[in-house]
């Protein structure tokens, strides 16, 4: 293409370097040089966010023609007999999440610009969201297992910092805090699964561990003895440990709602872009070790489904506008790992593009609606919002059905190839999984319609000073949802042929020939229009209608049925009011329980044990024998005369004796 025409007078490598080069050189602008150029703090970020992005456009349309890359840059470091690389591995894959990642990045740092204006910790806050999109270009472009961890690392600090961003409030420390040690349990199974990587491949470099994997088929090992595993099913479910970290999968999904304390614009970043599509990325660059594990696959598919449903009842129950959306990526992020169990990882990645548009459009729309309503984001003192703010109200309304998967939005051609895609999976669960992907297309509608009502429609709950001060927010926040609502309703249908049914994955991925769901849907194909009017005759959609039709009733029609129903479904509705008591059960058990564990080892190990006897004990022995030998020192001659003679016969005594 004419417009990067112009790169060629670069060697590849520093176009591919100047990808996650630009957002770092833009974040250390900011972090070292905001302070004084405080109200220009975002033009560092910006420019070089914008740089990567138009860099990852020239990668996707190179790849499109081709021309891929594979290799190491340079040597980071030689740790015994392991060199660790800096690497890239240039391919369709890579090159579509380099363009999701910097595109969604750059429209969240454009609307920066106008949400956190007037936030003291501005240059900051861009130094940050700058610094989180350099950290997750370079767990994308690895070709390494230490440079994906490095990468995968950097976006879990990063995000620490970022939902803690205001750190004067006691929430958002303590949600930060949650954020990180829960990412670092699932962290702690990653890491063990690439020891096991280097350990049976000797190699952390992907094209050789990839290579190895068949010679491991078959091999088992014991690690409760008397119990062999196949090695495989267990470095899979290892490297899925953490992928249920970060992209927040039941039980580790208790951080994801808490990250809703940072501020909007990193809540769009963290939750459409980065972070959470991590694991989803990383099972999907690993599928040649997945697909020679079904048992790894089957529990994917299974806990993909139950965090989808399940998740989706809990935003139900929510009133925090913010909040209701992370449960929706929840529940998304269940889709997209039950299509990984499928074997539908081109599916998976199809949603996981639309998802990005839809769902950082939701969140910036949110973030509008809270500007204009005095940073209030209760949707029960909302209401009425569709005539002040008409941008918003339209871009939210395109978010809305998008997520809730109606034609012809983006969001229903990438759901709808999911639910095809696990219907023909069969793994054990999969007919499971299948019914509550399915179900949860009713429970995705009513919770995103039911807010959408009670935001925009109805009467106006809020107080007189905010409901006289509405308007719509300026154009460098609609701009940018104006910019996401394009592809959120367009990109389903362009892109469900080369990317959803893996014409442009293909090389990327690898998929037994068993498993292989998408071929099965390839082998029938005959185009998007064709594909839209079949998803009009399946349960999918008319459940979604269902939801929007019994979320218009209770939430904009008769607003006061709801609550006779709340009495009526009160136990339901407490079950999901505690989330299903996982909280309840980190607090009491886990926390509580190694709070108790360490008072333990504190009054019996430290008080007691190393205090009580090691130290103080010693010192308590030690005076006592002093003073027992005190009583030696008398100042008396005939003493000391008769303690000389009686050393005097046992010196004597020993040589006679014992030397004789």
């Amino acid at each position: 293409m004419w417009v990067f025409d112009w790169l060629n007078a670069f060697p590849p490598i520093a176009v591919y370097l100047a990808i996650p080069l630009a957002p770092l050189a833009g974040a250390l602008v900011a972090g070292f040089l905001g302070w004084k150029f405080r109200e220009q703090a975002h033009w560092g970020p910006l420019i070089g966010v914008a740089i990567a992005f138009y860099l990852s456009l020239a990668v996707l349309w190179q790849v499109s023609q081709g021309i891929t890359f594979y290799g190491d840059i340079y040597t980071w470091a030689i740790l015994g007999h392991l060199p660790v690389f800096i690497g890239f591995d240039i391919d369709s894959l890579t090159a579509l999440m380099l363009v999701i990642v910097t595109f969604v990045s750059l429209c969240v740092h454009f609307y920066t610009i106008g949400y956190m204006h007037d936030d003291p910790g501005y240059a900051r806050f861009f130094s940050y969201i700058a610094l989180f999109t350099f950290s997750m270009i370079m767990l994308v472009m690895s070709n390494n297992f230490l440079q994906l961890f490095f990468g995968w690392e950097a976006v879990g600090l990063v995000s620490y910092l970022l939902i803690g961003f205001w750190f004067q409030r006691e929430s958002a420390n303590v949600a930060a805090l949650k954020a990180f040690i829960v990412n670092r349990v699932g962290d702690f199974g990653f890491l063990i699964g690439i020891a096991a990587i280097y350990h049976y491949c000797g190699s952390l470099d992907y094209r050789t561990v990839f290579a190895a994997v068949s010679h491991l088929v078959g091999q088992t090992v014991e690690i409760i003895p008397g119990h062999p595993w196949n090695i495989l099913t267990w470095i899979a479910l290892l490297l899925f440990i953490g992928a249920m970290g970060k992209s927040a999968q039941v039980p580790l999904h208790v951080w994801l709602p808490e990250s809703m304390e940072g501020p909007t614009p990193i809540s769009a970043l963290i939750h459409a872009a980065t972070m959470v599509t991590a694991g989803i990325f990383m099972v999907a660059r690993m599928s040649p070790i997945y697909e020679q594990s079904p048992t790894a696959l089957s529990v994917i598919l299974l806990i993909g489904a139950i965090t989808a449903l399940f998740m989706g009842l809990v935003g139900l129950v929510q009133n925090d506008i913010k909040r209701i959306i992370a449960y929706s990526t929840l529940s998304q992020l269940g889709y997209m790992t039950a299509a990984l169990g499928a074997s539908a990882f081109s599916a998976a990645i199809f949603h996981l593009m639309t998802h990005a548009f839809f769902k950082a459009l939701l969140f910036l729309a949110a973030g509008s609606v809270i500007h204009a309503m005095a940073n209030e984001q209760d949707i029960r003192k909302m209401g009425g919002l569709r005539k002040a703010m008409p941008i918003t109200y339209i871009t939210f309304l395109i978010g809305s059905l998008a997520l809730s998967g109606i034609p012809p939005f983006a969001g229903f051609f990438s759901k709808d190839l999911i639910i095809e895609a696990v219907g023909l999976s069969t793994l054990p669960g999969a007919d499971w999984a299948e019914y509550m992907l399915v179900a949860g297309a009713l429970v995705t509608a009513l919770y995103t319609f039911r807010m959408f009502f009670l935001v925009f429609h109805g009467a106006p709950r809020m107080d007189a000073y905010t409901y006289v001060h509405l308007h719509e927010s300026p154009s460098v926040i609609t701009i940018p949802l104006i910019a996401l609502a394009i592809p959120a309703v367009f990109a389903g249908w362009a892109y469900i042929g080369p990317i959803g049914l893996g014409h442009f994955l293909n090389s990327s991925l690898v998929i037994a020939p068993q498993l292989n769901t998408i071929g099965e849907i390839s082998a029938h194909w005959h185009g998007a229009w064709d594909f839209l009017l079949q998803g009009l005759l399946v349960w999918p959609f008319w459940l979604a209608l269902l939801g929007i039709a019994v979320a218009a009733y209770f939430y904009w029609l008769y607003p006061g049925v709801p609550v006779a129903l709340t009495r009526i479904l009160s136990p339901f509705i407490w079950i999901l009011e505690s989330k299903y008591g996982f909280d309840a059960f980190n607090r009491t058990v886990l926390v509580r329980g190694v709070i108790q564990f360490g008072r333990v080892f504190w009054h019996m190990g430290d008080e007691r044990f190393i205090d009580g006897i090691m130290v103080n004990g010693t010192a308590r022995e030690i005076g006592k024998a002093a003073l027992s030998w005190r009583r030696v020192q008398t100042g008396y001659i005939y003493h000391y005369a008769f303690a000389m003679i009686i050393g005097l016969i046992l010196f004597m005594t020993y040589f006679v004796v014992w030397k004789g």
